[in-house]
């Protein structure tokens, strides 16, 4: 007897791996450094506002997200015809393949980069075209554009790069787009941005009004600590937002996510002091790690990545070991989130150790 079957390229669809939990050791305070979470609570004022909103869970969310797209608008001085939101940027990127992308179409990507982008593309039935980080993990721009063929239909640009960590500079990004088609959909997935700290750090909103090829993907749930709520958006010209929403899961943004968005953006500057905190850590974990003789590379994001080849899970169980739990990519490295300081000289320490 047959039964239903699957589209053959449901099979194909590698799994999501998400960061583990930390392992309870008795008398040690264990930390989660596996999934690049914000460690600082959330805002004043936020808990306050999605509480006011468990009130309403009788009722669906707004499907238009009115007050979420207002804010949005408001904050970033873009039309409201120019954005979508989502359940994360994560959501996004699997929206823009659905919307863009024919059985076979090719998208073009670096890897190693976000996980979640050959899921997205396998299950979509579209085709990933992966070109290699370079040493120092940064993207290799002028391979990507010369794997854009006549398939290509979009190209997922992921700066700062999950989960290496450099990030694109504006120089690298305009003569990128210079050479792709404009028929070529081009994803800037900027999960990270409020991270960055460089010379020349894109400007994905001037970018993305200069083109219109070009969408942006952002994200609630790093810099503002919602991780939990999976609460995105993109912006990108009128006609792209549009195709984004018409494919978006109805009521797929919670109200408690909306409230939380809305009111961790009237908190941006308070939101932005802690980001700062945050990259002061990160720059003295990075230093911490060169004085003992890793080659780091650059980290805009909130993690830092450790090019381990063969040994990444022995790292992975020695910093399980010392109370921290990091995110291994088998055969690749380790990804480690900035955390809280204590956490932070574990992983030094480990680090230290483990080189010895």
């Amino acid at each position: 007897m047959s039964a239903p079957q699957p589209r053959a390229n449901v099979a194909e669809i590698p799994p999501y791996v998400a960061g583990k939990p930390p392992t309870v050791r008795p008398g040690m305070t264990s930390y989660k450094l596996s999934s690049n979470e914000n460690p600082y609570p959330p805002l004043p004022g936020v808990i306050e506002a999605v509480q006011a909103g468990v009130g309403a869970m009788n009722r669906y969310p707004d499907m238009g997200s009115a007050a979420l797209y207002a804010a949005l608008a408001e904050t970033f001085d873009v039309p409201v015809e120019h954005l979508s939101v989502a359940t994360g940027s994560v959501g996004l990127i699997y929206q823009l393949v659905q919307a863009f992308c024919d059985p076979g179409d090719e998208v073009v990507f670096a890897w190693r980069s976000f996980e979640a982008y050959p899921i997205a593309v396998t299950a979509a039935a579209a085709t990933a075209v992966t070109v290699p980080v370079l040493a120092d993990g940064r993207h290799d721009l002028d391979a990507m554009a010369a794997a854009v063929t006549e398939r290509t239909k979009v190209v997922l640009v992921c700066t700062p790069n999950n989960p290496t960590g450099p990030a694109v500079t504006q120089a690298e990004l305009d003569a990128f787009l210079a050479q792709v088609p404009s028929h070529v959909l081009v994803v800037v997935d900027e999960a990270y941005v409020e991270f960055v700290r460089m010379a020349d750090p894109v400007d994905g909103v001037a970018t993305y009004r200069r083109h219109q090829n070009v969408v942006l993907t952002r994200t609630f749930s790093k810099a503002y600590g919602l991780a939990g709520f999976r609460v995105g958006y993109a912006v990108a010209p009128a006609p792209i937002a549009a195709a984004l929403r018409a494919v978006s899961l109805p009521f797929g943004v919670s109200t408690v996510a909306q409230a939380a968005a809305i009111a961790s953006l009237e908190r941006r500057d308070e939101l932005l002091e802690r980001v700062d905190a945050l990259v002061v850590e990160r720059t003295r974990v990075v230093a911490a790690l060169r004085a003992a003789g890793w080659d780091v590379p650059e980290a805009q994001g909130n993690f830092v990545w450790f090019d381990l080849g063969e040994r990444t899970l022995d790292f992975a169980a020695a910093a399980d070991a010392a109370g921290i739990v990091v995110r291994p990519f088998v055969g690749d490295g380790c990804r480690v989130s900035i955390g809280e300081t204590e956490a932070n000289d574990r992983l030094v320490a480990v680090a230290a150790a483990f080189r010895r």
